[in-house]
């Protein structure tokens, strides 16, 4: 199991979460999705480690923003 982190910019509600949970559920392999809303971080945890392509994708899809990685 992979656990990854993700900043996602422009959340600020209980849908904002919802919206990008179900995005990034539906990838494959992800196991669950854990959003802490104030510090606009998203946990991911799958197998095999996610592609960051991909999960920029799924947060571009929900309507939101992946910031970028150190």
């Amino acid at each position: 199991m992979s656990r990854q982190e993700f900043r996602v910019l422009g959340m600020s509600c209980g849908h904002c979460v919802q919206f990008v949970t179900e995005e990034l559920e539906v990838l494959p392999g992800v196991e669950s999705v854990t959003v802490d809303l104030p510090a606009e971080l998203v946990t991911v945890v799958s197998s095999p480690t996610l592609e960051p392509a991909a999960v920029r994708t799924a947060v571009e899809a929900a309507g939101y923003e992946l910031a970028d990685q150190p």
